[in-house]
């Protein structure tokens, strides 16, 4: 009876771990887009992939995400409520008297698109912070 209530425990325990659903990302399209006057930068990260943009009229610079990255950006996509995006506010207004670019986060989700209200460029809303940091990432380098 020890062994049978063992195994049952295991096989519980083990189901219980593999039973975190993983994200199909495969429809998914995240752009983050920061811009005013005299500054101009695009983040477009789809399927395993990211194309950059670092000025107005320039073309793509278009690269592989590793894997480890990739399972970064997906794990903080799984913590974005996609129906908030709309709702969210910004921490600042630096904005609204040109000392920050506008920065957007559109996300396109099997054809249906969440975007946010405008943000200071660097400063998103708390509950994106993490998943708009790692696309910026990819403009640093």
């Amino acid at each position: 009876m020890r062994i049978v209530s063992i195994l049952l425990l295991t096989v519980f325990i083990a189901g219980g771990c593999c039973s975190q659903k993983k994200i199909d990302m495969k429809s998914t399209q995240i752009e983050y887009s920061a811009m005013s006057r005299g500054y101009y930068k695009s983040i477009v990260v789809e399927d395993k992939t990211v194309s950059v943009i670092k000025e107005r009229n320039a073309e793509a610079v278009k690269s592989n995400i590793d894997d480890a990255k990739w399972n970064q950006i997906v794990s903080a996509f799984s913590k974005v409520n996609l129906e908030s995006l709309s709702t969210l506010k910004a921490p600042t207004d630096k904005r609204t008297y040109d000392s920050a670019a506008i920065g957007n986060l559109k996300i396109t989700k099997d054809g249906k698109t969440y975007e946010t209200p405008g943000f200071d460029n660097g400063f998103p809303p708390k509950e994106i912070e993490k998943l708009v940091n790692l696309l910026v990432d990819f403009s640093k380098e």
